[in-house]
């Protein structure tokens, strides 16, 4: 009696899953949802152009400098880049006693001795990470350390975050009229939700580069997406650099081995 219980309980269940499976596809189906304002106004990310694009693309140094000045004097305020060490900076070109520097004029280090229960702080040193950003402020700043692969396009993405910043459209206030930007966010329609809570972060001349380069919002934008590029996969030359030889080598082998089976059964009757 309780195995026919459990089967029919069971098959109960089977037939309502497959009815709600069945009236869920014709509901879609015939009733499309309706179009809501991120649908319509979201844009996709811009089409921009980094030297480290493509398999034989490679990071431009000087360009990284820059985007580091940016993130620096800039993004570093409120978001983190916890899986960055000071001593990785030397990929893009600072000598040691460069990064030393760098990593002195960083934040302090939290430290703590187990054996006393005593906090303090220290200079950071190269082989420190990038010391964690403690933001106040409204929203929640996401550390930048892989924010190029998170995000897809990557530093498509951030460069056109970042030059996003615009008034809210008349036709999306008329379309839309529920949709209007809350107070303290700004619309942004490369953002998932267009409203973020970050005010745009750049302005023109905001950062003095020593190369002379003119500090455009444009340019400065490029420059720090190029570095957080960078920062999520600081090996991406040396792996082009290691992946073309590879791709020889199998090609070669290829070749080779086919000329062997060729020699080895050319006289074989089948």
């Amino acid at each position: 009696m309780i195995r026919i219980f459990s089967i029919l309980v069971g098959l109960f269940f089977t037939v309502a899953l497959a009815w709600s499976f069945v009236n869920g596809a014709y509901t879609a189906a015939t009733e499309p949802a309706a179009e809501t304002v991120e649908h319509a106004f979201h844009k996709h990310p811009k089409e921009v152009h980094f030297a480290s694009d493509g398999a034989l693309g490679h990071f431009d140094r000087q360009q990284l400098q820059r985007g580091f000045q940016v993130y620096k004097e800039v993004c570093a305020n409120c978001h983190s880049m916890r899986l960055v060490a000071f001593r990785d900076l030397a990929a893009l070109g600072y000598s040691e006693a460069e990064v030393k520097a760098i990593a002195a004029q960083g934040p302090k280090q939290a430290t703590f001795d187990p054996k006393t229960g005593d906090r303090g702080e220290r200079t950071s040193l190269p082989a420190d990470r990038f010391p964690p950003v403690y933001y106040a402020g409204q929203g929640t700043p996401p550390d930048l350390s892989l924010i190029t692969k998170a995000r897809h396009d990557g530093g498509a993405y951030v460069y056109s975050l970042l030059t996003g910043y615009a008034q809210q459209p008349a036709e999306l206030l008329k379309k839309f009229p529920d949709a209007k930007t809350p107070a303290g966010l700004y619309y942004n329609p490369y953002f998932a939700n267009l409203n973020i809570a970050m005010a745009p972060p750049l302005a023109d001349g905001q950062v003095g580069y020593s190369d002379g380069t003119k500090a455009s919002v444009d340019q400065m934008s490029k420059d720090v997406s190029a570095f957080l590029i960078w920062a999520a996969e600081p090996k991406m030359d040396k792996r082009k650099q290691t992946g073309w030889p590879v791709l020889g080598f199998l090609l070669f082998a290829t070749i080779l081995g086919y000329l062997a089976y060729r020699n080895v059964w050319a006289g074989t009757k089948h």
